[in-house]
């Protein structure tokens, strides 16, 4: 553990705390769903928030947000590792929590169908919302939220992020319900096969049959994640959408 150098006063100032904040996304029947959790304390208790928690003293702000998903979604610390997660921005108004001086670091994760989830903590309980139906949120969460919806839907276009509300093995078509359920648009099915299939490491076919659908057609194709994490070239949403869309 360091120590402070000889003449430094770590009380001089004003002590303030850090929690982490996490906006959790999941495509759930053709929907985009957000993870959110009841407060049972308070403040605002009896309110929807985003889950998350303060940052223990030795403790980073990402361990502390995996710490916090794997809590509130049944995961455990180590398979949370295998869902996608990204440091959203820094929410620092000194008002944003009745308590103290708080610092929020938002998280963005990305996570594939998951069972019901459990609250944990100071949560009464948590479940599955659809975006835009949430009503307003806990403390600035409803700010929070919508940058998150904001920065998903632009990371779509340019990277590989899609594949991450998929299972290890999906079809073209669950993939291409993915951009629509974020985007909030409908997507030309050929074009959209052909800019997947031809873009390198984008997606590799599976081993295996192919998956029966729910259609007459021939059984589709399963595919996973490849190895690219960017798209060249861009799989750019239709104009008109770019501006994205605010939950």
């Amino acid at each position: 553990m360091s120590t402070a150098p000889e003449g430094y006063d770590p009380h001089a100032f004003v002590p303030f705390a850090v929690t982490v904040d996490l906006a959790v996304f999941t495509v759930r029947e053709g929907r985009l769903h957000v993870l959110l959790v009841e407060r049972g304390e308070a403040p605002y208790e009896g309110h929807w928030a985003l889950p998350g928690g303060f940052v223990l003293p030795r403790e980073s702000a990402e361990e502390a947000a995996r710490r916090e998903l794997a809590e509130e979604t049944g995961l455990t610390r180590r398979s949370s590792r295998a869902f996608h997660l990204e440091q959203l921005r820094t929410y620092s108004d000194p008002d944003r929590d009745p308590r103290m001086r708080v610092v929020s670091v938002a998280y963005a994760a990305l996570v594939p169908d998951l069972p019901e989830p459990r609250g944990g903590g100071d949560a009464a309980r948590a479940r599955w919302w659809e975006t835009g139906r949430t009503g307003p949120l806990a403390f600035d969460h409803d700010r929070i939220l919508s940058d998150a919806h904001d920065r998903i839907g632009a990371r779509l276009e340019y990277t590989c992020l899609a594949t991450a509300f998929c299972p290890a093995e999906f079809t073209l078509g669950d993939l291409q319900q993915v951009y629509e359920t974020v985007w909030g648009v409908e997507l030309d099915r050929p074009n959209f096969r052909r800019k997947v299939l031809t873009t390198p490491g984008f997606v590799q076919a599976a081993e295996g049959p192919p998956r029966r659908t729910g259609g007459r057609g021939k059984p589709a194709a399963l595919y996973r994640a490849g190895a690219a994490t960017a798209l060249h070239p861009p799989l750019l949403r239709p104009e008109g959408r770019r501006e994205g869309r605010t939950p």
